[in-house]
């Protein structure tokens, strides 16, 4: 079946950049990306929590084309919970995709895929889109490991949501030991693991909702790799890290189809 799926572009951009500088970024992308690369590749900006409401004023305030997104949240709506951010809050700030499970809140503050699946539920009980991370250490790699450990991310972050819910949303492959070391995975690797996630959603939820599903691949992307990563059948797009702290690199990136 031909791939038929609009690509995601996200530019995660960590715990980086106050909301001075936030604007700024978002300023000069949208003198680098225009109405024609809209409307072929969704691309979404996810700051930090105390730049989301200064990113949302400013791309509804000049009608800019990018999508709002959001790092993580807590899956409880409210409660005593210190430090943490309701989905509820960011529904409310036209927030459309929130990350789930990326492999740094998975390996620096011991997320579960039961807490992740948590998430994945609550994000879209307040209308948002999950874009949930599934990744493999360099360890589980090396053992052969990859795909067994993916497909348990993938089954654990998926149950109990339903097969429309799927459908809707995005799975980023990240392999965790190609997060900011420069190591990318080679297009064949990651086209292997993406095919596996998509085989597996088949098998879970049905052929229609596998072709429905967006994949990412997220690792040290850049403009000098992202067209080899979008030419793989079951890519659908990219979850950026550093490069998209870079306005000129990470427009390039969008404009994949223009290399």
């Amino acid at each position: 079946m031909p791939n038929k799926r609009q690509p995601l572009m996200s530019g995660n951009w960590k715990m980086n950049l106050n909301h001075y500088e936030a604007i700024q970024i978002m300023q000069k992308l949208a003198f680098l990306v225009g109405k024609d690369d809209f409307a072929e590749v969704e691309v979404s900006v996810h700051p930090p929590f105390t730049d989301l409401r200064s990113v949302q004023t400013l791309i509804e305030g000049d009608k800019l084309g990018f999508v709002l997104g959001a790092q993580n949240c807590h899956f409880e709506d409210t409660g005593a919970f210190t430090g943490e951010v309701s989905p509820s809050f960011l529904g409310k700030l036209s927030v459309r995709y929130v990350i789930c499970g990326h492999s740094e809140r998975r390996q620096i503050f011991g997320e579960t895929d039961e807490m992740v699946n948590k998430k994945v539920r609550a994000v879209f009980k307040h209308g948002m889109i999950p874009i949930m991370c599934v990744g493999e250490t360099l360890e589980e790699r090396e053992s052969g490991s990859t795909i067994e450990r993916i497909l348990d991310q993938l089954r654990g972050g998926l149950a109990s949501v339903a097969p429309e819910r799927v459908s809707e949303m995005t799975i980023a492959y990240e392999p965790i030991w190609a997060i900011g070391t420069g190591k990318t995975a080679t297009a064949e690797d990651a086209q292997e693991v993406c095919g596996a996630i998509r085989r597996e959603v088949a098998v879970l939820f049905g052929q229609e909702v596998s072709q429905g599903v967006r994949i990412q691949y997220g690792g040290s992307v850049k403009a000098s790799n992202i067209s080899e990563l979008m030419a793989q059948p079951d890519i659908d797009g990219a979850l950026i890290g550093g490069a998209s702290l870079d306005p000129d690199e990470f427009a390039r990136i969008v404009q994949y189809r223009l290399h």
